[in-house]
């Protein structure tokens, strides 16, 4: 399946290129490269495991001088379940369109997910929950997640399950605020936590203590 995609595959960008000629073998490789993520052939090369998911499908309609407009608005996710994730969402007048631009989009919107254990009651060392609390934010929602000890599980809302169960997620506490409902915004508050959990850096001595795991490494 991998070399059928490079046989057929003609990269448009540098890091497409850099991927198809064997310069860059790895998903690790191409995020630290700074270069933008562009052509989804890049992902389906370096993470041929990846797997998809259809977060939600909603039905928009519309009016205009014309009459009624319909379309379908998708949120999807893509992930290994073991650090690296991605969030995408498309709307066209077709479902099946609209599902496959979504997945798309989500794999353009790949990122890399920073796990470990930070909750005091477990401090097993291992990458199954978050090393520390983080925050999320879109629209009028906000998402707070905290490290859970291991065998808590997800206590989480449905929207955010299979994004968190994606990016290897597998413990942890959820604290939310404004309107959950909106799919969409609880969906990208979500999202947004997790960039927000890479971005924090902590010392060595802490990143030990803390059981981080990063998907990139240091």
């Amino acid at each position: 399946m991998e070399e059928k995609v490079k046989d057929l595959w003609d990269p448009q960008t540098k890091l497409g290129r850099m991927v198809k000629e064997g310069k860059i073998k790895t998903m690790e490789e191409a995020l630290r490269s700074g270069l933008v993520l562009r052509e989804q052939e890049i992902v389906d090369l370096l993470l041929p495991n990846l797997e998809e998911e259809v977060i939600n499908v909603n039905l928009v309609q519309r009016m205009t001088d014309s009459g009624r407009k319909v379309s379908f608005l998708v949120i999807a996710a893509v992930g290994n379940r073991d650090g690296f994730v991605g969030l995408g969402k498309a709307k066209t007048k077709e479902t099946r369109l609209s599902i496959v631009k979504a997945i798309k989009d989500a794999k353009l919107n790949l990122i890399e997910v920073t796990r470990g254990c930070g909750s005091w009651e477990c401090r097993c060392g291992a990458p199954h929950t978050f090393p520390y609390r983080v925050k999320g934010k879109s629209g009028s929602t906000e998402v707070t997640f905290k490290p859970a000890p291991w065998g808590v599980g997800l206590v989480v809302g449905k929207t955010v399950k299979p994004i968190l169960e994606l990016a290897g997620i597998k413990d942890v506490w959820t604290f939310t605020k404004g309107t959950t409902r909106t799919t969409v915004n609880y969906a990208q508050a979500t999202f947004d936590a997790l960039k927000k959990a890479s971005q924090i850096r902590v010392s060595k001595g802490q990143e030990k203590v803390l059981g981080v795991k990063r998907a990139l490494g240091e």
